[in-house]
């Protein structure tokens, strides 16, 4: 069985939007939250979807839910303090729900520009390996520095890689490394780099550069731009004049 894990349960402060949580801003007509379970919702593979939401909000999703006939949402429970406690209260749901070799895949709320091909592969690459993580190449330059102020040391682009979402685990792995970081005092929003602090070590795969997290108000142009492009791409230039 593959579950889907969505957390939502943050305010999201650095998208300056005092009165509406991020993962419901409305792009499109839709909630974000809402673009984000449609990937799940549609796809051949995924059994079922667990959101952990903002205790406030889960009225509104379960309206949103409803009104945009997302499927396979069996439960939506609070999240916690912090997106580590918030992943950790959905995964106990699951696991106790689950076999140990279930999969469970975790995801940010605000991945609304998934693709079908990179959830196929999260899910393949989980059995196969056991853990399943999107990255991407880094394109910029990456230096390192110990006080923010000065450097002496450069680390080369072609070993770094930017880590994305959904992130792919057999279940009993990611709830025991989840029981192991409480256990030692440590936290993490993101699963592989928990993981990895643990002493583990994770698979990764290719990921798509379109698969932004929307965290800013800069994401959420790109989001918009993404999304008319979408619209648009099919249009011969005679039906684009009638458009624009």
């Amino acid at each position: 069985m593959v579950t889907a894990l969505i957390f939502a349960g943050g305010v999201g402060k650095r998208m300056k939007s005092r009165e509406i949580p991020k993962q419901f801003l409305e792009v499109e007509g839709k909630p974000i939250i809402i673009h984000t379970l449609e990937h799940f919702s549609n796809h051949d593979m995924v059994d079922s979807i667990v959101v952990v939401c903002l205790e406030s909000w889960i009225d509104e999703l379960n309206k949103d839910i409803k009104k945009f006939a997302i499927k396979k949402v069996n439960d939506i429970i609070p999240g916690g303090k912090t997106g580590f406690q918030s992943i950790h209260n959905g995964l106990e749901l699951i696991s106790k729900q689950s076999k140990d070799d279930d999969i469970v895949l975790i995801c940010d709320g605000v991945r609304p520009i998934l693709s079908e091909e990179l959830i196929t592969t999260c899910v393949n690459d989980t059995v196969k390996f056991g853990t399943a993580v999107p990255v991407t190449p880094s394109i910029v330059s990456v230096l390192y520095s110990e006080d923010g102020t000065s450097c002496r040391k450069n680390i080369e682009r072609k070993k770094i890689f930017i880590t994305q979402a959904p992130q792919g685990y057999r279940v009993r792995t990611i709830m025991d490394a989840h029981d192991e970081a409480i256990k030692k005092g440590v936290e993490s929003v993101s699963s592989g780099d928990l993981m990895i602090e643990l002493g583990h070590e994770i698979h990764i795969f290719q990921g798509i550069r379109e698969n932004i997290k929307v965290t800013t108000p800069e994401d959420l142009n790109i989001m918009r731009a993404t999304q008319y492009y979408e619209h648009f791409k099919n249009f011969s230039r005679e039906e684009l004049k009638y458009q624009i």
